[in-house]
């Protein structure tokens, strides 16, 4: 059986999808969350469409998923308004309450996210074809997450219980809410990225509107009434439509403190130039990436071509931290090649719902196209697709390609494909992937394949300055979430993890006076009645 019969063959009936896989129903949702209220809504909307074909008597068609408001500037406006209110120059209810009470509210929050589990779950599979395990995995990572950033604020908080002494000076410091938020996260994890600005942005007393990703939006529709109840009014509050329409006038504004935004360095590089007192914006981005992979002609290539493959094609290449180019050693690159096309050859291809599946739908509809334009530059530049049927596509499958040899002014070699296509490129000496990475925009991870001990020290050395993480034989990966998450050049700005996250959404804040008799009765008085929400020597557990 040839690869496109056997892709067709994939695409079912809708009644031959088993129903513990199906949606329930359509969602079409009519419900905007600004400042504590789902405010109905009867305008324009926008229909969700899966990546995921169906099999109809009329051929083959993408599932409608159900529609989401396109909402305007002006309900983009009451939610700022509804945030700045809740915020209230620092002054309002969340801002200044204790770490204990907001904690108890995200715990509410919890409760009640979770009672949406298999709502969720089955959303992020359909509406951007992630398999059904990934899916589960997303969902679970996140509760793992909230519940690690509770752990995390309860340490920074008993830290700063204490007062501290210096040259005739006695003080308390602790961490502050920066203000308003705009939170803008990802449609390749909708769920967990979202959540990793979200939730440190929340927790620490800043105000927030939350726009959902263009594809992944519905996602978070099952959640917004658990925001609702868990939360005072104003805290947390949507924000729908066109990014293009409604976030500009949000930074033109100047009312935003924080962008906590992932995604292209040109669109958060358009965003941040629109806010007009730019010293008083700070930014938290996780943007571009063309992680690279080296592998020596000392490496494991068995290992190597393993972690290249979970590396370049879990969930079909599209993640920040995916391989998406590989440097080998000339004198290994054949057999290597061979290696992954091997791998590749064994790889499922299904819906996601199949268990055991690799290779799924790609999410962006224009992505196949793209991705084949792609591929037809480099061979006519010289490049060939080393694998069989590697490329093709039916629908929204796209098998995946390994191209080879891949050099300077081929698009694969600089631009970021975020997708099932692996370029490969051939080196003499070290220097040559030292200098791709020197002259790269980017700066997020590298892959280090060798067991030679010198050889992977002067690597290590090297990249250290010019990437965030070095990996050494192992892939790029985000976790686990306690590591520092960043990168250098366009490809961050703040750092993510469970600890920076919370420092990144806020500031350090002191109460300070002279260490004398009229002051430590004063400092008394407030701590041991409980006067202040701020100062106070109060130890959580």
């Amino acid at each position: 059986m040839n690869l496109l019969t056997s892709l067709q063959e994939t695409i079912v009936q809708e009644e031959a999808i088993p129903e513990a896989y199906q949606l329930p129903a359509e969602i079409h949702q009519r419900e905007i969350l600004i400042n504590g209220e789902l405010v109905e809504w009867t305008g324009e909307v926008h229909e969700v469409f899966s990546p995921i074909s169906i099999r109809t008597v009329d051929g083959y068609k993408k599932k409608l998923l159900g529609s989401y408001p396109l909402a305007t500037e002006k309900e983009a406006a009451q939610a700022l308004d509804a945030a700045i209110a809740a915020y209230d120059n620092g002054r309002g209810e969340w801002p200044t309450m204790s770490i204990e009470g907001r904690i108890k509210c995200l715990e509410k929050f919890v409760y009640k996210m979770d009672q949406q589990r298999s709502l969720v779950i089955k959303l992020i599979m359909w509406e951007i074809g992630k398999s059904l395990a990934d899916s589960t995995k997303e969902f679970d990572r996140t509760i793992e997450y909230i519940n690690l950033t509770i752990d995390a604020l309860k340490d920074i908080d008993r830290q700063s219980s204490r007062f501290e002494m210096a040259e005739g000076i006695v003080a308390q410091i602790r961490r502050s809410p920066l203000g308003v938020v705009l939170c803008m996260g990802p449609f390749n994890y909708p769920l967990n990225e979202t959540f990793t600005t979200l939730i440190p942005a929340i927790i620490m007393g800043n105000t927030l509107l939350f726009k959902p990703p263009k594809h992944g939006t519905l996602v978070h529709y099952p959640l917004l009434t658990a925001f609702k109840e868990s939360f005072p009014k104003g805290v947390v509050n949507t924000v729908y439509g066109r990014g293009a329409h409604v976030t500009p006038g949000l930074m033109e504004t100047g009312k935003i403190n924080v962008l906590a935004f992932i995604g292209s360095s040109k669109v958060a590089n358009d965003l941040k130039k629109r806010h007009p007192k730019i010293n008083r914006l700070r930014s938290v981005l996780s943007l571009d990436a063309k992680n690279a992979a080296i592998i020596t002609k000392n490496a494991d290539l068995q290992l190597a071509a393993a972690e290249c493959i979970l590396g370049a094609l879990s969930f079909n290449g599209q993640r920040c931290t995916a391989i998406k180019i590989i440097h080998v050693h000339r004198e290994v690159a054949e057999e290597f090649l061979e290696l992954l096309s091997e791998r590749i050859a064994n790889l499922p291809i299904g819906m996601p719902w199949e268990k055991g599946v690799t290779i799924t739908p790609v999410a962006e509809p224009g992505k196949p196209a793209y991705l084949k334009a792609c591929i037809d530059d480099a061979i006519t530049r010289g490049a060939r697709v080393v694998n069989p049927n590697g490329g093709e596509s039916f629908q929204s499958f796209v098998y995946p390609a390994v191209v080879y040899p891949v050099t300077e002014g081929m698009r694969l070699y600089r631009e970021e494909q975020f997708g099932p296509v692996i370029p490969v490129v051939p080196f003499e000496t070290l220097e040559e992937p030292i200098a791709y990475q020197i002259d790269s925009p980017h700066g997020m991870q590298v892959s280090i394949f060798s067991n030679d001990s010198k050889e992977t020290a002067l690597l290590i050395d090297s990249f250290v300055n010019l990437v965030s993480r070095v990996n050494i034989n192992a892939q790029c990966q985000r976790g686990p979430d306690v590591f520092p998450f960043t990168g250098r050049k366009d490809s961050a700005e703040g750092t993510l993890s469970v600890h920076d996250a919370l420092r990144s959404f806020s500031i350090r804040s002191l109460v300070a006076t002279k260490l004398n008799d009229i002051n430590k009765e004063l400092l008394n008085g407030i701590v041991n009645h409980h006067e202040s929400n701020f100062l106070s020597t109060k130890f959580l557990f």
